[in-house]
């Protein structure tokens, strides 16, 4: 339950919903019979915290909705949840990415939470504590971080996608204070975007779809308010979002004219990737054709050696980055033997292989899964927990294995035509 983690604060003479906004940035907007106030917050503020808390104990309002996903405010009120999470399911389903950004995104929070004293986000629990309280209806207004984080990623191409993965990667190890100029950005700004550091900033793409697609969203999610579950009849709405948000989502509000439905769905598509794999048809045309060239023209010998410069090439650099990862010697021998395959094959990786194998034979325990927040901010606990070690065993795995393509390709390239 949320209210289970919400540190009760001194309570505070009830004000008056225009006392409560005069020193906050707020917009109110009328629209179809229902005024929304839009309560601009800081997501590392004590002030905020306490703002929500006495914008709801007005009594004011019918109905609260947070700029929060259900997948949120499960992690907002159940820290813990990690330890029910079956992690050999993740990497099966090719979730492996979306749960390191993830990771790295609470990595970043506990940082925050360490340096300030509060907890990222705590006005937003505060807002679904205080709305279940007094039986108001709760909406849930923002986007899945997972279906940002894909649209995200189908929009960049692959030069930003590998700066966008290096700044995730980077999150993940970073173990030194937020600067002041961050934190004051933070003030103003999205814990999303915050997260993805200066890339952000520089990405008109990134921005577009942490920032304001999800204005849009919120907005929409928004005007079905009034039709949501248990909302009865809605005339008054508390909407506690990021100060980042407040001036596209007032705008959006105001002046958007087509149906909630039809934006909500347009925004949670996610553009079909083609159902072609061409790079792995030409990898595989190119690798395979080099080894029919080179027994045609060269014979036994030539054949045989441009076979063996794959593997090597591919299966020891594959096998090295396991065990860079401080691989089981099984994960590493796995890696060994599948990064020669599995760039030829559109529906394998080595990597995903060789961290299935390492989460099999050490799987990971309870302990792990409870002691991941802290483990993940220093780079020995990344080797020492299980469970990052796995997400090493991947990445690591994979990038060897990536680089070994190359190599193996050039060095064919250099036998068949030097």
């Amino acid at each position: 339950m949320v209210e289970s983690t919400v540190v009760n604060s001194t309570p505070q003479p009830a004000r008056s919903i225009a006392q409560v906004l005069l020193d906050q940035p707020h917009e109110i907007v009328e629209r179809d019979g229902v005024r929304y106030t839009l309560l601009g917050t800081a997501h590392v503020s004590q002030a905020s915290v306490d703002a929500v808390r006495d914008a709801i104990g007005t009594g004011t309002f019918d109905a609260v909705a947070v700029e929060l996903d259900a997948q949120r405010l499960q992690a907002l009120a159940e820290p813990d949840q990690l330890a029910k999470l079956d992690l050999v399911q993740v990497i099966r389903t090719g979730r492996t990415a979306l749960f390191a950004a993830n990771l790295a995104l609470a990595a970043y929070q506990r940082r925050l939470a360490e340096q300030l004293g509060v907890e990222p986000g705590a006005e937003l629990r505060r807002a679904v504590f205080e709305a279940r309280e007094r039986d108001l209806p709760v909406q849930l207004i923002d986007r899945e971080v997972g279906l940002t984080f894909k649209r995200a990623s189908a929009r960049l191409g692959w030069w930003d996608r590998a700066k966008l993965g290096s700044g995730i990667v980077a999150a993940l190890f970073v173990d030194e204070e937020v600067g002041e100029d961050e934190i004051e950005k933070l003030k103003q700004g999205d814990m999303l975007e915050s997260s993805f550091g200066e890339f952000a900033s520089d990405s008109p793409v990134l921005y577009e779809t942490v920032i304001a697609e999800r204005d849009r969203y919120m907005a929409a999610r928004l005007r079905e308010v009034r039709n949501g579950e248990g909302a009865g009849e809605v005339r008054e709405v508390l909407a506690v979002v990021g100060a980042g948000h407040l001036k596209g989502l007032a705008s959006h509000l105001r002046e958007e004219t087509r149906a909630p439905a039809a934006i909500v769905e347009e925004l949670v598509a996610i553009k079909p990737k083609s159902s072609i794999p061409w790079f792995t048809i030409v990898l595989t045309s190119f690798v395979l054709g080099g080894f029919a060239w080179g027994f045609w023209r060269g014979g036994l010998d030539v054949g045989a050696d441009l076979m063996l410069q794959w593997v090597l090439a591919t299966g020891v650099l594959g096998a090295i980055g396991c065990a860079i990862a401080g691989g089981h010697p099984l994960s590493i021998l796995v890696a060994f033997v599948a990064s020669p395959i599995t760039p030829l094959h559109p529906a394998l990786a080595s990597g995903t292989l060789s961290a299935l194998t390492e989460a099999w034979v050490r799987k990971p325990t309870y302990a792990d899964f409870m002691a991941l927040r802290d483990d993940v901010q220093t780079v020995r606990g990344w080797w020492r927990n299980r469970v990052s070690r796995v997400l090493l065993n991947f990445f690591l795995t994979s990038l060897g294995t990536a680089i070994g393509v190359w190599t193996g390709g050039l060095r064919m390239i250099g036998k068949l035509f030097g």
